[in-house]
């Protein structure tokens, strides 16, 4: 892609002036529609150092309502970055729908730079690769726009501006030894990008090179790029949103058949896992206590190790309403010290949560080494209350299994232990809860009206976990089904589980 570039393109001064008068207007207007759409917006500015990122991106903004725009400078990770998985910093750097994000320098860092400089081990290219095209095809399939812009020059103009750069104190600083060892290895370093581009330019999220010799030239086509990658956005936001209202129409002119009257999947040819599960496993009092008080011990002590290591964890628990989840997340946490571990509530998501993709609330609660995440409910609810309850579309909710999977996989390659526990019930038991909860005067506020509404849902709730289970439950981030009718079983089960994958992982670090 690179040694095609013809780099001698240029516009005078007159050509520029004359593009620019058309061309500035015309971005600020579409930043205008963006944000009236709510379409957000993530431009990467990546290339060769001294090819004027930082130019470019001020000419980039000037057309910008400063309001509706931030701009990242990404730099080395920070000791906290380095904590978490390599895409953390930039889900929590993500716009929400209406704005606009640049980035100098962005998630190419891990395979261009860091790569260069040997930070990037070559066994975990292949997998930043995939995260990174993972990252971008979740972000524009939930309608992100991610424009990628390469600046190009060569070696001997980067020499140049190098050498004008260190010839004043004023802008000396502005270049290290590494951009210096860069340029002597330019062919190296060209190579690398080459492959970067080759691996990453993809349908959903290309490239696009801009030749950047003559600043003129460079300013102009970035502007045609941007313009042109938001208009097509819009048409299509735009065109989808008619088609929401005419099928929309539709719906309220027909007669829709009800959920009863549509047919029922033949539950002998639908395989269950929920099925499977013993409900009458059981302890007695005696036998609970005694297995508590051993295991509560091992995990007061591994999770010291756990820190000194600097090994995560990911806990997801979800179940049925009066599961137990509550109950034995409590019993898991009641030994451990609380400056290592935080249990994260999922509730419907906020007005934030909500301009934000589905996974970003929970991304941003990610635990760094050595430290435990907690979910009571997870990003799972897609594939479940969103599915039933028609708060995402079928074509979200069936593409958000692979989402999941590869978000865990990112965990689990950045060194996290993760596991996700099914607390399963039966319907007679969850019933004999309910009705305890609410003749009891402190547990009432455990018990809602929606929860008795859910009930009338389960065998859709069971269908879909199911097949929630099946596609989702991964060797390095599986599903554990819990047996709970017995709260003491469920409660040592958890323990346990936890306590083995810890000393199992702690067995392979030694």
């Amino acid at each position: 892609m690179l040694e095609k570039l013809d780099l001698t393109k240029k516009l005078s001064k007159a050509e520029y002036r004359e593009k620019m008068a058309e061309l500035e207007p015309e971005l600020g207007k579409l930043q205008r529609t963006c944000k009236e759409l709510g379409i957000p917006v993530m431009i990467a500015f990546e290339g060769y150092g001294a090819a004027g990122k930082g130019v470019q991106i001020s000419e980039l903004i000037k057309a910008l309502d400063p309001r509706g725009f931030e701009v990242y400078a990404v730099k080395n990770e920070t000791e906290e970055e380095r904590m978490y998985p390599f895409l953390w910093r930039f889900w929590t750097k993500m716009p929400e729908k209406g704005r606009i994000a640049v980035y100098d320098s962005s998630w190419y860092r891990k395979v261009l730079i860091d790569r260069f400089d040997k930070r990037t081990k070559k066994s975990e290219l292949s997998s930043a690769y995939d995260s990174i095209c993972s990252f971008e095809q979740q972000l524009t399939d939930d309608g992100m726009v991610i424009i990628k812009i390469f600046l190009a020059i060569d070696q001997e103009e980067q020499k140049k501006r190098f050498d004008k750069l260190l010839s004043s104190k004023e802008t000396e600083w502005r270049v290290s030894e590494g951009d210096l060892e860069r340029n002597r290895e330019f062919e190296k370093y060209e190579k690398i990008n080459e492959e970067m581009l080759k691996r990453t330019d993809t349908d959903y999220a290309p490239w696009h090179i801009v030749e950047a010799m003559d600043r003129k030239f460079a300013t102009a086509k970035i502007y045609s790029i941007v313009i042109q990658k938001l208009s097509r956005q819009i048409e299509l936001v735009r065109r989808r949103n008619e088609e929401k209202r005419i099928m929309k129409e539709a719906a309220m002119a027909n007669e829709i058949k009800s959920a009863e009257e549509q047919p029922k999947p033949d539950k002998i040819l639908t395989e269950s896992i929920l099925a499977k599960a013993d409900l009458s496993l059981s302890y007695t009092k005696e036998e609970y206590k005694k297995k508590l008080k051993k295991l509560q011990k091992r995990i007061s002590v591994l999770h010291g190790e756990l820190y000194r290591r600097r090994i995560p964890v990911v806990l997801g628990f979800e179940g049925w309403d009066a599961g137990g989840k509550g109950g034995a997340i409590k019993r898991l946490t009641e030994k451990m010290d609380p400056r290592g571990y935080v249990v994260h509530p999922t509730a419907s998501p906020n007005d934030i949560e909500k301009a934000h993709h589905y996974l970003w609330r929970f991304w941003t609660a990610m635990p760094k080494a050595g430290h435990i995440a907690i979910f009571d409910r997870t990003w799972y609810g897609r594939v479940m209350v969103e599915r039933i309850e028609g708060f995402c579309t079928e074509q979200e909710w069936h593409r958000a299994y692979k989402e999941m999977n590869d978000m865990e996989q990112d965990l689990v390659n950045a060194g996290a232990i993760v596991m996700k526990f099914w607390m399963q019930i039966d319907k007679d038991e969850q019933a004999r809860r309910f009705q305890a909860r609410q003749e009891n005067p402190e547990k009432q506020w455990k018990i809602t009206d929606e929860d008795w509404r859910n009930r009338e849902k389960w065998d859709q709730y069971e269908d879909a976990v199911n097949e929630m289970l099946i596609r989702t439950s991964t060797p390095s981030a599986p599903w554990i089904v819990v047996e709970g009718n017995s709260k003491y079983y469920a409660r040592i089960k958890v323990l346990e589980t936890v306590v083995e994958a810890i000393e199992e992982r702690l067995k392979k670090e030694e």
